[in-house]
């Protein structure tokens, strides 16, 4: 089982419900919460694209 550095929002409010993200070589992890019961992996190209998308709201 992988271990993963997660890393909170910053623009999460008070309490565990936001975004967390773990990064590795070529891949990007998306959780909800530190204790990810449930995990997204995306390439950092993708990532980025979805960044941009979100931004452009």
């Amino acid at each position: 089982m992988t271990t993963h550095a997660w890393r909170k929002s910053t623009y999460c409010q008070e309490g565990e419900a936001c975004v967390h993200i773990s990064t590795d070589h070529n891949r990007v992890h998306i959780t909800d919460s530190d204790a990810a019961q449930s995990i997204v992996t995306v390439t950092p190209a993708a990532f980025t694209t979805f960044l941009g998308f979100v931004k452009s709201l």
